[in-house]
């Protein structure tokens, strides 16, 4: 018996041992990301050479500003080289230049660095100067906020190892280490004066709190509506970051954040009989999937062609209109489905993981429309888990059928 009981023991020590070791190298090199990182942001440029001039073109397409504007970006080209220079709304109004004639200089250790006036000042230079290392660095700050958030996910794994699956884990940690490899391969551009490395770590959260929310629903549990709140609020976050997707802002408002509370109670009152753990499920009819149908296609026209009525714009698409409306119609659509879903999930109903496969789908589509890759990650780990989840639904609902009356 004793035997048996080291067997068991010692395997299980030494997985710990490798998840701490693991832990402490992913918390190290984060470290090191941001604090290297930081460093030469703030270094001193030193002395600058001037290298010449350059003749660079406006980049309209990346121009999207209106009389709320204060500041207005515009960017200007020449091949791979770039500046950035900010205008007042009252100078862009009066701004007619295709191009500018940018002067060129070069930092001690090779940085070139363009203005749009010779001999810049001293706090030009460093602001110039922090904005080309920002760029340069930015898939190791990436690689630092995945790193953290990598750190976050294995610590869920130690914390509650007993209650998931080795399945369940490998899943859950595999989906983490693909998000940070494409994090640093992808790192996000600027955007409505928002830094890129806090748009991709807006992405890694959102990343990390759904998958966690989704294979917790597979696993019946409750508890995936505490982490559904707060996959809210993160989603609410990036919609204001990026302004766009506001369908979808609305909704989790005044609806998906109420519903996960509901929910919440409503899952608690029908836990199953023989497992605390799990939550009673059910599926169902067909006349009733019709209607829910007709009620989707319904809401995308309105909400679709309500939205594309209004007047909001934002650079995260470089000024392309039409890209904004074939989102803002297939945000529509996803948020109907959402609120199916959100329906389907209260009432404790199978469906939900087949509004689950549609939405991902659309989402994948928006994702890929707006260069959103490490979002694809995300909808990676949709497709796999809602499969999952399906299965263990389906099983559940078939060892269960006498207990399939009530919905609430």
């Amino acid at each position: 018996m004793l035997e048996k009981i080291k067997q068991y023991i010692e395997p299980n020590r030494r997985i710990r041992i490798a998840e701490t070791v693991l832990l402490a190298v992913f918390l190290i090199v984060a470290a090191f990301s941001f604090i290297r990182g930081t460093a030469a942001l703030n270094k001193d440029p030193g002395t600058l050479t001037p290298t010449g001039t350059v003749e660079m073109i406006r980049d309209t397409d990346a121009e999207d500003y209106d009389e709320d504007s204060t500041v207005c970006d515009v960017i200007y080209r020449d091949g791979d080289k770039q500046m950035v220079v900010s205008y007042p709304y009252e100078e862009y109004e009066k701004l007619d230049a295709e191009s500018i004639t940018a002067y060129s200089y070069k930092t001690e250790e090779g940085t070139e660095l363009f203005f749009p006036v010779e001999n810049p000042s001293a706090a030009e230079i460093r602001e110039n100067y922090r904005q080309v290392t920002a760029n340069n660095l930015m898939p190791v700050f990436n690689l630092g906020n995945a790193l953290l958030i990598l750190s976050v996910s294995l610590c869920v794994v130690m914390l509650f190892s007993r209650f998931f699956t080795t399945y369940e884990k490998c899943w859950f940690m595999s989906i983490m280490v693909l998000a940070t490899i494409v994090s640093v391969i992808f790192p996000e551009e600027s955007a409505n004066g928002v830094s890129g490395i806090v748009i991709m770590l807006l992405y890694l959260l959102d990343t990390f709190l759904n998958i966690l929310c989704e294979l917790l629903i597979s696993k019946q549990s409750r508890y995936n509506f505490l982490v559904s709140v707060l996959v809210e609020i993160t989603e609410i976050v990036m919609s204001l970051v990026l302004m766009y997707r506001f369908a979808t802002m609305v909704v989790t408002l005044v609806f998906w954040l109420p519903i996960d509370i509901i929910s919440f109670i409503n899952w608690t009152r029908h836990r199953d009989d023989t497992d605390d753990d799990l939550t009673k499920v059910r599926r169902l009819k067909g006349y009733q999937e019709v209607l829910v149908i007709i009620a989707i296609v319904l809401w995308t026209v309105g909400v679709g062609y309500l939205m594309s009525g209004l007047d909001i714009r934002t650079d995260f698409f470089g000024g392309n209109r039409s890209l904004e409306l074939m989102i803002i119609y297939l945000d529509a659509c996803a948020s109907a489905v959402g609120i199916a879903n959100g329906l389907f999930i209260f009432f404790r109903l199978r469906e939900q993981w087949i509004a689950w496969y549609i939405c991902a789908f659309l989402e994948a589509v928006i994702n890929i429309l707006a260069g959103q890759y490490v979002l694809l990650v995300l909808k990676l780990g949709y497709f796999t888990n809602t499969t999952y989840g399906y299965i263990k639904w389906s099983r559940y609902i078939n060892s269960h059928k006498e207990e399939q009356s009530s919905l609430f």
